[in-house]
């Protein structure tokens, strides 16, 4: 029987923490006609659909540091989270398919890449779910401890915002500090 795996990743984007990546095999009872792209789904849906889905299915998360996207860059990185999250999985899927157009490297993976595959693929979907949602409550933690820079709300991306609150507050260690404007301030 083929097995098949989906990895998505989350927070390329961001101006603050780390990368995270899932990467999810589907059990064959789960609905796949509800399983969608996160960045098509309410707070609420993308919080319920991942419950669902880490109950029906094996599921991973891999994550590159801030240290790491700067020492490596932000691609680099986002494919480390990949390879973290697929050699993880309890199971080795008989093939990998990654949202995107770029792969990690992983020897004895068969692995193929799929331009907007969250859209697509329902693993890559429910990967790009478990993904967002995890970072986003890690995100959110964080930002009770860094009050003002409202990532329960910005999770760290570059809005108004934010970019005023590092105006008036600075920069805090979870700052991707090779990342404009962060680069840009002294």
């Amino acid at each position: 029987m083929k097995i098949v795996a989906g990895v998505d990743e989350v927070g390329r984007g961001s101006l603050i923490g780390p990368v995270y990546a899932a990467a999810v095999i589907l059990n064959d009872s789960i609905n796949k006609k509800i399983l969608k792209d996160s960045k098509k789904l309410t707070k609420n849906k993308r919080e319920r659909l991942s419950k669902y889905i880490k109950k029906n299915s094996i599921w991973t998360i891999g994550k590159a540091s801030v240290r790491e996207i700067e020492k490596i860059n932000i691609l680099n990185a986002s494919l480390l989270a990949m390879k973290r999250a697929i050699v993880k999985l309890k199971k080795k899927p008989s093939i990998v398919l990654i949202d995107g157009n770029r792969l990690p490297e992983i020897k004895n993976y068969k692995l193929n890449s799929v331009v907007k595959g969250d859209k697509k693929i329902p693993s890559i979907s429910a990967a790009s779910i478990i993904a967002k949602v995890t970072r986003d409550k890690m995100i959110s933690t964080l930002g009770k401890k860094f009050k003002g820079y409202y990532w329960d709300k910005n999770y760290g991306y570059g809005t108004k915002q934010h970019l005023k609150a590092i105006h008036n507050l600075g920069i805090t260690p979870h700052h991707r500090k090779t990342f404009s404007p962060i680069c840009k301030i002294k």
